[in-house]
């Protein structure tokens, strides 16, 4: 690319969740690189939280900004992030939002950024910037399919998706709608997208999601311009409760172990739980398992188990609670697969690191990335039974297909995806920051 004298200048606004500030943030540092500046906005809490993952190399380039929520009964300032947010509280926490609007109006007027990137749920961001002449662009960070699949269920709710290898079961189906019934957030999501300047930028790459991009540029007459995977790089310092956890993957053999974890907002109920532990240990394979619980509940996590399960399955497994250094562990040479309820940004992290993904989709978007998973080859599913559960013994059957008998077609695929992404290196971001400047006209 041609240098550019003149430094382009952003305010990010992100929605309230790690989720969302992680690949806002990755993008931030891609944009720094290629004479952006970059304004962070978002709730102190927030920022509170990602201070560290920005080196001294970006402190020059990338500046938070605070927006402050109004006080709200019931909704202290930890809880302005959906971090430890008790799902009761996310209405007032979108409320919250919504009525910080005024403050976010006087953060715009005073940086006065050559261009908005905002995320969903704030269709007030976009109106504000276009009453002062600041250009927006929507950036969307889950899997383009989910999107598609979505606006052609709300605008055509009796036909069939187009693209038939993409499905929702029955019980899946009804979860989806339920979401929807609230018709508030999918009639914000939708503003966000149509008040975008032009472009969408979305998480995602060519090769992947191609065809559903075409799709929706068709939709809403824009150009959707894929960003990538946009996948953290393992900070270098590893927290002193992990140096152990990657000890005990160095002294399992090469493709020997699995990684479990649901994401950082999925809570699994007991029973689902059980079944989990059970099909582990079943299996017979080597795991980590990564369990999550609500701030509200004081679950004990031995308790949470079967009961002598931590016992029973000696150095066959590490079950921690809250938090593992998901990418490192998935670097390791011991890892054969991931256990994963397919939120999209472990989706991204595991083809870009080549690691094959056992699909068990929970909620929302979930079940159709794990669709794309399955049909592009990069994955095996775990089949629920006809109520919709799953069960120990299938879940033992398919991670002894990846992990013993060595399902090698997953295993190629998943490697080849990882060579094409490696080898593309930074050319999708290169024709983001062109579309960008184009549009700034500089």
């Amino acid at each position: 690319m041609e240098a550019r004298q003149k430094t382009i200048s952003v305010l990010m606004l992100p929605w309230l969740a790690h989720g969302h500030i992680s690949p806002y943030l990755e993008l931030a540092k891609k944009l720094t690189k290629r004479n952006f500046y970059i304004y962070f906005c978002s709730t102190p809490i927030n920022l509170n939280s990602i201070k560290p993952k920005i080196s001294q190399k970006y402190s020059l380039s990338i500046q938070l900004v605070e927006l402050h929520l109004p006080s709200l009964e019931g909704l202290p300032p930890q809880y302005h992030s959906t971090k430890g947010l008790p799902p009761h509280l996310m209405t007032t926490l979108k409320k919250a939002l919504d009525m910080s609007s005024t403050n976010f109006t006087k953060i715009l007027e005073h940086l006065k950024p050559d261009l908005l990137i905002y995320d969903f749920l704030m269709p007030w961001a976009p109106e504000a910037a276009q009453r002062m002449n600041i250009l927006a662009v929507n950036f969307m960070i889950v899997s383009t399919v989910a999107i598609a699949f979505v606006v052609h269920r709300v605008r055509n709710p009796s036909d069939e998706f187009p693209f038939l290898e993409i499905f929702l079961h029955d019980y899946e189906k009804l979860l989806l709608d339920k979401a929807l019934e609230d018709g508030r957030d999918k009639d914000k999501a939708f503003n966000c997208l149509e008040q975008s300047c032009n472009i969408v930028l979305m998480k995602t790459f060519h090769e992947l999601e191609g065809k559903y991009l075409d799709y929706l540029s068709v939709i809403f007459k824009k150009k959707m311009v894929p960003v990538g995977p946009l996948v953290q790089d393992p900070i270098q310092e590893i927290e002193d409760g992990s140096k152990e956890m990657i000890k005990w993957l160095d002294r399992k053999e090469q493709s020997s172990t699995v990684l479990v974890s649901f994401g950082s907002e999925c809570f699994l109920t007991k029973e689902e739980r059980e079944e989990v532990a059970y099909g582990l240990e079943i299996s017979k394979v080597n795991f980590i398992w990564v369990i999550r619980f609500h701030e509200e509940d004081k679950t004990n996590l031995e308790e949470s188990l079967p009961p002598k399960f931590i016992d029973r399955i000696g150095e066959k497994g590490i079950v921690v609670e809250g938090w593992a250094p998901q990418a490192r562990i998935l670097r390791h040479c011991s890892i054969a697969g991931f256990v994963s309820h397919c939120g999209w940004g472990s989706v991204m992290e595991s083809m870009k690191l080549g690691v094959p993904i056992i699909t068990m989709p929970m909620q929302l978007d979930q079940p159709l990335n794990a669709r794309l998973v399955e049909d592009v080859g990069v994955g095996l599913q775990v089949k629920r039974n006809k109520s919709g559960r799953f069960e120990r013994e299938e879940i033992a059957k398919v991670i002894r297909e990846l992990v013993v008998e060595k399902n090698e077609d997953v295993k190629r695929k998943a490697k080849e995806m990882s060579e094409h992404l490696i080898n593309k290196g930074e050319a999708e971001i290169d024709k983001v920051v062109n579309e960008l400047v184009n549009l700034c006209g500089i």
